[in-house]
């Protein structure tokens, strides 16, 4: 079930990049509900994982690559709006390369991404990129910078300040995206001893 609720948020993020492209009221104030759906499916699924002991490699591995694709998309096509600067979608996507790239190593070796066998050692790595606080606060600041550039183009008339509060969270998420890169970064190279 839980692997269902991850492809669910993956099949519905490109419904809402269409309807953000169609730009009408209607197709907008949809893109906006559905990012909803969305966000709330991403701590739907490791809930429903954790209540029904279906934890596995698949699903974690599922989950990381929901959670990129959505975030992806969001941000490429935010670009190519024109809402957010080239920048962000780069660093994000080059961050989700190296650190998925890296995890594929320590999976192999029988480590995960986060949970008992995680492949952070070291007390802060551990805290800040698989403590529920982190992996939380990250995935709050990316859904409502989502949700603000999104309700920011609506036309309700205070745009202007959504929009604004929408790219300041857009600049705390690709900061805190950053930062808990750089943990596996460096705890990664164990992996590559012989």
């Amino acid at each position: 079930m839980a692997n269902i609720i991850t492809l669910s948020r993956i099949f519905m993020i490109f419904i809402v990049a269409a309807l953000l492209f169609w730009g009408t009221q209607v197709s907008m104030i949809s893109a906006l509900v559905l990012t909803g759906f969305v966000m709330w499916f991403d701590g739907l699924d490791g809930y429903v994982a954790r209540k029904f002991n279906e934890t596995s490699k698949l699903g974690a591995v599922l989950d990381i690559m929901g959670d990129r694709i959505v975030e992806n998309v969001f941000w490429v096509t935010f670009c190519a709006l024109g809402w957010i600067n080239v920048a962000i979608p780069i660093i994000v996507l080059t961050r989700g390369i190296v650190t998925d790239s890296l995890r594929s190593l320590a999976l192999a070796q029988g480590f995960t991404a986060f949970g008992e066998k995680t492949m952070m050692q070291g007390k802060i790595a551990k805290f800040i990129v698989a403590s529920n606080f982190s992996r939380f606060t990250y995935a709050v600041c990316k859904a409502v910078a989502f949700v603000f550039l999104i309700a920011g183009h609506l036309g309700l008339g205070t745009d202007h300040s959504l929009y604004t509060i929408g790219l300041i969270c857009t600049y705390i998420s690709v900061a805190f995206c950053v930062l808990r890169g750089l943990p596996v970064i460096i705890e990664s190279k164990r992996f590559f001893e012989e």
